[in-house]
């Protein structure tokens, strides 16, 4: 990776890292992440038993697909460690920021903040195709939000309905 193209952005969410891992991280139940991210995630499949080299791949609503440039978000994984709830993946294929890139890891750690409560923590390291420096903020920015917004809606869905995934 290139010097100083790292991203790193967290966020608090209310609900605790057992449920969110289990809906975003475990790969036990492809159904989960579609379900609640309704109208945004049509599918997942994933290539492999879940773990390091399985391949995940999304399949974005039609709607989804238009805002991010791209149908289909594709991944391998390079570690899983479900008792720190860290995952690692690089990006195969992705959104129209993505697109500018010629490789991006991924990390994503999930932290207990209190009861019912945890923090997402976010590193993205990338290379740019055209072997220039970091991205623009705006770019960082939207490429943060893309991983930071699954979270919300996550969230928002296991608030909405606390008995599912505990």
């Amino acid at each position: 990776m290139v010097a100083g193209c790292v991203i790193t952005e967290q966020c608090a969410l209310s609900v605790s890292t057992e449920r969110l891992w289990k809906v975003v991280f475990s790969g036990e139940e492809t159904a989960a992440l579609p379900k609640s991210c309704a109208g945004f995630i049509d599918a997942v499949d994933i290539e492999g038993d879940g773990g390091p080299g399985s391949i995940f791949t999304m399949t974005l609503s039609p709607a989804a697909a238009e805002l991010s440039g791209s149908g289909v978000m594709r991944s391998r994984v390079m570690a899983r460690d479900n008792a720190a709830r860290v995952f690692k993946t690089e990006v195969l294929e992705g959104d129209k920021v993505s697109g500018q890139l010629k490789s991006q890891a991924v990390e994503m750690k999930l932290e207990a903040a209190g009861d019912g409560a945890c923090v997402a923590k976010l590193k993205v390291e990338y290379e740019r195709l055209d072997g220039g420096g970091a991205l623009s903020v705006e770019d960082q920015a939207a490429l943060a939000a893309g991983y930071l917004d699954l979270f919300k809606m996550v969230e928002a869905y296991l608030v909405a309905h606390p008995a599912e995934y505990a």
